[in-house]
């Protein structure tokens, strides 16, 4: 898949620089986190890793084997509760419930009908009293090397509070990047609270 390879060759890079700044989505929901996290496209794990300092039991997922191999080098180093594991995200389905799921920037590497299927599959994995934190691009070429033909998805621009009705929504907010030649990027990020 081309979007695994492109992140793969991203966070070796990153890696070898030692970029493990959190994204201003991931300082965003991090406040919110608690008790067992899943987080779903994890990639390097700067918010795995910070969510598990402060406390949390984090389960992070990626495809990226360089991902998933600095995450857990730097659980174990640093003593956390943190376990990350490389699964295809394009087919895995989530097998437990969780007090928090969380997948920033995930979403739009899939065609819509698995975005949405992913989405629905975060929302019905949340325990009670629990949170979904996400964020997603409603416009924009972000990372064009990754995105695929017929295999990348724009949400809306409030498509994302559809799956919360009847949720708590804690942060609802739309953040717009500028990047070269003029181009913009949009994201939506959502953190929202399943009632009991």
């Amino acid at each position: 898949m081309k979007s695994i390879d492109f992140f793969e060759q991203q966070f070796r890079q990153q890696a070898a620089r030692g970029d493990f700044a959190l994204s201003p989505f991931e300082e965003a929901v991090l406040p919110y986190l608690s008790g067992g996290v899943l987080e779903l496209g994890c990639g390097l794990g700067n918010l795995a890793i910070a969510a598990a300092k402060k406390g949390c039991a984090v389960t992070a997922l990626d495809a990226s084997r360089t991902a998933v191999d600095r995450v857990n080098e730097a659980a174990n180093r640093l003593g956390l509760s943190l376990a990350a594991y490389q699964v295809d995200l394009s087919t895995y389905a989530i097998d437990g419930d969780y007090d928090c799921i969380v997948a920033i920037g995930l979403l739009m590497f899939f065609a819509k009908e698995r975005a949405h299927v992913l989405l629905a599959d975060i929302v019905s994995h949340v325990k009670p009293g629990g949170i979904a934190a996400l964020s997603v691009m409603t416009e924009g070429t972000t990372f064009v090397g990754a995105l695929e033909a017929g295999n990348h998805y724009l949400f809306d621009e409030n498509e994302l509070s559809g799956p919360f009705k009847g949720w708590e929504i804690l942060l609802s907010r739309h953040d717009e990047m500028t990047e070269p030649d003029n181009t913009v990027k949009k994201f939506h990020t959502v953190v929202a609270r399943r009632l009991a």
